[in-house]
């Protein structure tokens, strides 16, 4: 080997051409870094200098020939740079600084160009095909959209009908989503859901019109009663009527009222030939007597078990008015003191479901609304045909004044306007002197002016006679005797 370890003026050419590689550098507590210089920056417009890249490896020649490079001698050993060019191609980290903004260039001749406008303000509308636009209806129905994008929905909506009714259908989902109001289902919702359905496909043989309320009653309160949990069924109910004179009540559980509502609604399946769910041979008639046969015979506190056979005679009920045909309608239901036709009673079985349902939902903390307007007006008039032999009753037992104005049967006699505002209401004129006597408009002597749902909680009990009317005019005695003669309708 010669020329001091080199092989060649080939392989000195090689070692040449190689990269250098730095010496050591000191700790970094031996180092003055402020002695040590920054890379210059590179002037606005241009290039780094060479200098501060470090040269790269070029690879050989198709000839085999390796690049020319400057000459060194590559025997000796390379000398520390130190704070010289190639401490400056490898500093030390530190802040980058801020790069400067590349200059607008200029045309040849030397003036300048107009100042381009901002490219994310348009003038111009965004014009985008059909299917993009059909993709962002659900963005644009839930205001997420660029500017620019919901201009070009809305300018799309205007010429498209079938993305305008589906725009118009997701923003109507979009308000579902932000509602304040209850979640509950509307009450409406299952009468409108059937008559779309029978509209479609009439049922073969349909519930009867009579016992439409009834029907619907019994569903709501059957939804409630599934939505509660097992230690709901034992939340104590207080269930209030009149007599006489005075508010009465009596405390049971949510198991115990639907154990009474069964206990009453026996007496439709006994009229209906049915079986009683009390029929032991010696049960009473009384809707109240009833009831406590069945609570004093239950051994055990009622639970959720009860509702299975509330709901199947309530059912089979339905079901047996139905096939009866329209004859049924006329059967008379024994209430032990009175009696009521079929139709009659099965509204009185709804309305007092729906009261009880209140008070079950007041219970648990459940909201309940008033039935449908429909169905209200025929509880409410049931009540005002009821109210002129409540009131003979009361006057014979002493507790409402005296006739004054006798008539023959089916004569127009004295009678008390009763106006009924909102849902479900209307006008009824009560005979006051005679059940046998008509109710007449040229016979009135006095008004009462009640809203639908208070009218309904007066004649259950739940509000006292003399806080009821919201508006009172022409003879005070028969307005009072109406008022109380509706609140001795309540019962348990």
């Amino acid at each position: 080997m010669t020329g001091g370890g080199r092989e060649g003026e080939g392989g000195e050419e090689e070692v040449r051409g190689a990269r250098r590689i730095p010496g050591p550098r000191g700790a970094a507590d031996d180092l003055d870094l402020a002695s040590v210089p920054l890379p210059p920056l590179p002037p606005p417009g241009g290039t780094a200098p060479d200098e501060a890249v470090p040269e790269q490896s070029q690879p050989a020649s198709a000839s085999g020939d390796a690049p020319e490079t400057p000459e060194s001698d590559a025997g000796e050993p390379e000398p520390d740079p130190g704070p010289g060019p190639a401490a400056e191609a490898w500093p030390e980290p530190g802040p980058w600084p801020e790069p400067e903004p590349w200059p607008e260039a200029e045309p040849a001749d030397g003036t300048p160009e107009p100042h381009a406008p901002d490219p994310l303000v348009s003038s111009a509308p965004v014009v985008l095909p059909h299917q993009v636009l059909k993709a962002l209806l659900g963005a644009w129905a839930l205001s997420a959209c660029s500017a620019e994008e919901t201009a070009a929905v809305e300018d799309h909506l205007t010429g498209c009908a079938p993305c305008a009714d589906e725009a118009l259908r997701l923003r109507d989902a979009v308000g579902l989503l932000h509602t304040d109001g209850s979640l509950d289902l509307d009450p409406t919702l299952r009468t409108r859901v059937l008559d779309g359905c029978f509209g479609r496909r009439p049922a073969r043989i349909p519930v009867p019109e009579w016992a439409a309320p009834y029907d619907a009653e019994t569903a709501r309160l059957d939804a409630l009663l599934r939505d509660i949990g097992d230690s709901e069924w034992h939340a104590p109910v207080r269930l209030q009527w009149f007599e006489e004179e005075r508010q009465v009540s009596r405390r049971t559980t949510v198991a115990g009222v639907i154990g009474h509502l069964m206990a009453v609604d026996g007496l439709l399946s006994a009229a209906l030939g049915l079986d009683d769910p009390l029929d032991d041979g010696k049960t009473p008639l009384d809707p109240t007597e009833r009831t406590e046969t069945y609570w004093s015979a239950t051994r055990r506190p009622p639970t959720r078990a009860v509702r299975e056979p509330w709901r199947a005679q309530s059912h089979e009920l339905i079901r047996t008015a139905s096939f009866a045909g329209r004859n049924v309608a006329e059967t008379s239901v024994s209430y032990g003191a009175f009696a009521l036709p079929l139709q009659d009673a099965a509204l009185d079985r709804a309305f007092e479901c729906w009261i009880h349902g209140g008070d079950i939902a007041d219970a648990v903390d459940y909201p309940y609304p008033a039935p449908s307007a429909a169905h209200l007006h025929r509880m409410i008039d049931l009540a005002a045909r009821m109210l002129p032999a409540a009131l003979a009753g009361r006057r014979s037992a002493g507790l409402a004044g005296p006739a004054k104005d006798l008539v023959a049967a089916g004569a127009p006699g004295r009678s008390l306007h009763l106006e009924i505002e909102g849902h479900g209401g209307g006008d009824w004129y009560i005979a006051l002197d005679s059940p046998a006597a008509v109710g007449a408009p040229e016979r009135a002597v006095a008004q009462v002016a009640l809203d639908g749902v208070e009218f309904c909680r007066l004649v259950a009990g739940h509000i006292s006679p003399v806080e009821a009317a919201a508006g009172q005019e022409g003879d005070r005695e028969a307005i009072r005797d109406v008022l109380f003669a509706a609140a001795s309708l309540s019962r348990l």
